[in-house]
């Protein structure tokens, strides 16, 4: 497997790329707190996500960011990642989509990732709307 044709961008880009797409996504705030908390255990962790996660993923033009989400609330919800099912709650709010889209899609999750694992995920998504009231 290659890369695509071209040099690329240098590390360094490619996590200023993300640190831009990780603020616009998730927050200032939150990005604000999860650097401060950064300590040496998870530095190498931060850097990655950042230039992987946020930089290369979320920054590819294949998909809008409301698709992005729609595949990671799934993802989450499958794989019972509830902190950051929560994260990502509010960065599909971010994204633009609207609750009932969300719910839409906790209900499609539901079908394919079973009942228990969209009843979770309803009682987040009740938590982090009633936040955002």
């Amino acid at each position: 497997m290659s890369r695509p044709a071209g040099e690329g961008l240098t590390d360094e880009e490619r996590y200023e790329q993300g640190m831009v797409v990780r603020r616009e996504v998730l927050s200032d705030a939150h990005v604000d707190r999860a650097i401060a908390g950064t300590t040496a255990l998870t530095g190498d962790f931060q850097d990655f996500i950042t230039r992987v996660a946020w930089g290369d993923v979320w920054s590819r033009p294949g998909l809008d960011r409301r698709s992005r989400s729609v595949a990671v609330l799934t993802a989450l919800i499958a794989l019972g990642h509830h902190e950051e099912l929560a994260m990502h709650l509010r960065a599909a709010l971010r994204n633009g989509l609207t609750v009932d889209e969300i719910k839409e899609v906790i209900l499609q999750a539901g079908v394919y990732c079973g009942v228990p694992a969209a009843n979770t995920a309803f009682r987040i998504a009740s938590e982090v709307f009633a936040e955002q009231a």
